[in-house]
């Protein structure tokens, strides 16, 4: 059930008013970002830092782990 930065990313994208758009396939769900407009994959098995921030970058987020 998710990668080490899956919960954390969720909790992050909340609270920049990302919103959470539908299930994708496997394990990646699409959200929105209202900072950007765009919608963006959210992979809730990742294991790497580098692919949390990459998804933090797409929604528009200043926050990196």
């Amino acid at each position: 059930m998710g990668g080490p930065y899956g919960r954390e990313l969720k909790r992050i994208l909340l609270d920049n008013g990302c919103t959470f758009v539908r299930h994708g396939k496997g394990d990646h769900e699409i959200w929105h970002s209202p900072i950007t407009d765009r919608n963006f994959a959210l992979d809730m098995g990742t294991r790497k830092r580098f692919t949390a921030n990459a998804i933090l970058k797409q929604a528009g987020v200043k926050e990196r782990f």
